[in-house]
């Protein structure tokens, strides 16, 4: 039998930890170590880098991190992985080799490329999210570094693992379970403790990176490095699971894993193992991230201090309004957020303040820029009692539009660029499966009625939150099944309408995730047209989870009192 697969990954976006790298290479032992670096945000970052200089279009930070790291990962013979290739993975692979004979590493480097899409007329980038045959093409001809363009994040993990154990395209129950591995591990420390709703049980200031032991028939066990920060348990691994997820079914250009299948199990202090997981053939396309320039952006903050915050916020609205009437210049969309951060009787001023966020955006850069700055600079002295705003106006600055398509996958070619320059196309992997909806999971018995006391849903509950596109996904979970009981009867998408108002009006979809004991929950169009659009005061969604958590419900008095509560 085939030994297991030490995975590590140093990286869950670009501008993460610099030195996690080195740390995962220090630290203790792995046979791949793989960086995530790009998301729908940093595609559009990376295009407006190529049109300053079409020699980029790359994640600079990763030939940073391999000047003190390409030499210890040789040394240990660990295989490097990361889709820091962006727009330019060829020419991210050429700086690879550059650096490598500059230090003396002497490591074969290959490349995976056909992501690249042509780009529709308005738009700035356009990729396909390819699968993991590409890497595993790269290591099975020897390559020690392998860099990506747009692949899936799962596919850092399902390359080197059909590598290692000689899968192939229809082995879906083992590529399945390490996709689930990979989408544990591609946001970092998340899956560690960080950004953790039950944050306060566990010393979480520096969680060390995860690593996935992956075994020959795709199950695997997540855990870190000994000694290192944070925490590596059923709560923290459930969490991930649920981030930027939709339905049970999961699909990917390797295979559509069920997530309603995966089952966790804690296998010592620090190791949850994941089995269980079936997999299903792919479907038929591939996704294609798609990015444009929206228009123009600019934003004010006013400060709004002490009494009457109501007839302030009032007063610079009309009076911002009827500037922009007499410039004769009205950006297309203007929006007021008035958040109420004062306190009655404040000890300091800044307690004492309330914020009133302006956002204007429109397609002309003079509409957002100097009628909209020079209208906020002058009420300075004209307005409501001691305004301020929390920094000067400026002139605006782009925005970007994230959308979606979908292409036959079979039109994509998939090369792997090998280490010896040779070219290897990478075969679609279907026969395919085209997605259905799974049918209704049975609920479990609700508690027996009893006494409840109202309380905040995150005294019993956890949450993760994120985007995909304009869309929100907010995940819940409990850990014990007499939670589990109560909170599939109790949170419906009704009452998650009720205690999220801005949902109102938006289409929700609750998916039931029994193993699990966690809801689903995917809000259509809450992030309008995206993060890069920044059309909310949380653009990716990142703190849905939490807000939901604060929201007061009536809950069981017998799950309060439950050691689970009380850890």
């Amino acid at each position: 039998m085939t030994r297991p697969l030490r995975i590590g990954n140093a990286s869950g976006f670009y501008g993460d930890r610099f030195d996690a790298v080195r740390d995962m290479l220090t630290d203790g032992p792995l046979d791949v170590l793989t960086g995530d670096y790009l998301a729908e945000l940093t595609m559009l970052i990376l295009g407006r880098s190529r049109l300053k200089d079409p020699a980029r279009g790359y994640a600079t930070t990763f030939l940073r991190q391999l000047e003190e790291s390409l030499g210890l990962a040789h040394e240990r013979g660990v295989k490097i992985v990361a889709n820091a290739g962006g727009l330019n993975p060829a020419g991210l692979a050429d700086a690879v080799r550059e650096l490598a004979d500059r230090t003396g590493v002497p490591v074969r480097v290959a490349h995976v490329e056909g992501d690249s899409r042509p780009v529709p007329d308005g738009f700035l980038t356009a990729n396909a999210y390819l699968g993991g045959g590409g890497i595993a093409a790269c290591l099975r001809a020897g390559a020690d570094v392998v860099v990506t363009g747009r692949v899936t994040d799962a596919a850092l993990v399902t390359g080197p693992a059909a590598a290692h154990f000689g899968w192939g395209p229809d082995a879906h129950d083992a590529l399945a379970g390490a996709v689930v591995a990979g989408h544990v591990l591609e946001c970092g420390t998340q899956a560690t403790g960080g950004n953790y709703a039950f944050f306060g049980d566990h010393d979480v200031r520096r969680p060390g990176f995860p690593l996935a032991e992956i075994h020959e028939d795709g199950s695997s066990v997540i855990t870190k490095h000994d000694g290192t920060g944070g925490v590596v348990d059923l709560g923290t691994v459930t969490a991930q699971l649920l981030y930027e997820t939709g339905g049970a079914r999961y699909p990917g250009p390797d295979v559509t894993a069920r997530l309603d299948t995966v089952r966790l199990t804690q296998d010592g202090p620090g190791r949850v193992r994941i089995d269980g997981v079936r997999g299903e053939a792919p479907p038929s396309t591939l996704k294609v991230g798609l990015n444009r320039l929206g228009g123009w952006r600019n934003e004010v903050v006013f400060v709004l201090t002490g009494l009457d915050i109501e007839a302030k916020s009032r007063l610079v609205r009309d009076q911002f309004a009827d500037a922009l009437d007499r410039a004769g210049s009205k950006p297309e969309e203007v929006r007021w957020e008035l958040a109420r951060t004062d306190r009655a009787d404040a000890a300091t001023e800044e307690t004492a303040s309330a914020l009133l966020r302006l956002v204007v955006r429109d397609p002309d850069p003079e509409a957002v820029g100097r009628a909209v700055s020079g209208a906020a600079v002058e009420l300075a002295l004209g307005s409501y009692p001691g305004f301020h705003v929390t920094a000067p106006p400026g002139k605006g600055a782009p925005y970007g539009v994230f959308e979606a398509a979908y292409v036959p996958a079979g039109e994509v070619e998939h090369v792997a660029v090998l280490p010896d320059g040779s070219r290897e196309t990478v075969p679609a992997a279907g026969p395919y499966r085209e997605l259905a909806e799974v049918a209704e999971q049975a609920l479990p018995d609700p508690l027996p009625a009893g006494p409840t006391r109202t309380v905040p849903l995150g005294h019993v509950a956890g949450a993760r939150s994120g985007d995909k596109g304009g869309d929100a996904n907010v995940g819940v979970w409990v850990r014990s099944d007499d939670a589990w009981r109560w909170l599939a009867h109790e949170l419906t998408v009704a009452r998650f309408g009720e205690l999220l108002p801005e949902t109102a009006g938006l289409t929700v979809v609750r998916h039931v995730l029994p193993r699990l004991r966690a809801l689903n929950f995917v809000v259509h169009g809450l992030l309008g047209e995206g993060v890069a659009a920044q059309a909310r005061f949380d653009p990716q969604a990142k703190a849905v989870g939490e807000w939901l958590r604060s929201r007061h419900v009536p809950v069981p008095v017998q799950l309060l009192d439950a050691p689970e509560v009380n850890a």
